[in-house]
């Protein structure tokens, strides 16, 4: 008999406005931990057109350049044909709403200096839920 487990749960939490980094690696390491899965997967999904999740360093001269490299490469004021936040909109098709996780051995694998960001590219503060998924044994 197979002992294959799936654990949902969301987290909720608000955010600062544009453009704010909400670190989730702890959260997601304490779901991992509630799950009981000792080898599987942990699947964060943000269920919002204008918030995206990336795997980075929690460091804030870098959290900055990322901030630069949005406004570079979709400028807030672009002469956008969306009313308010178009640019928003198009930040978050740059990067995925979501990232998978392993884990292994009942600990989430990260990287030595990845840390699991939300980051809000809305012109507005938000209250905003993940949802996170953990499959496997």
């Amino acid at each position: 008999m197979s002992n294959f487990k799936v654990f949902n749960t969301t987290y909720s939490f608000s955010t600062k406005g544009e453009i704010d980094f909400v670190d989730l690696t702890d959260k997601v390491h304490e779901v991992v931990s509630q799950s009981g899965v000792r080898n599987g997967l942990v699947h964060v999904f943000a269920p919002h057109a204008t918030g995206i999740l990336v795997l980075t360093e929690n460091e804030y001269g870098l959290l900055n350049d990322i901030k630069n490299f949005l406004e570079k490469v979709i400028p807030k004021r672009g002469g956008y044909m969306h009313p308010s936040n178009a640019h928003s909109h198009l930040r978050s098709m740059l990067l995925p709403p979501d990232k998978t996780l392993p884990v292994v051995d009942g600990r989430v694998e990260f990287g030595t200096w990845q840390s699991l960001i939300f980051v809000e590219t809305d012109v507005h503060p938000r209250r905003r839920t993940v949802i996170i998924q953990v499959i496997g044994q």
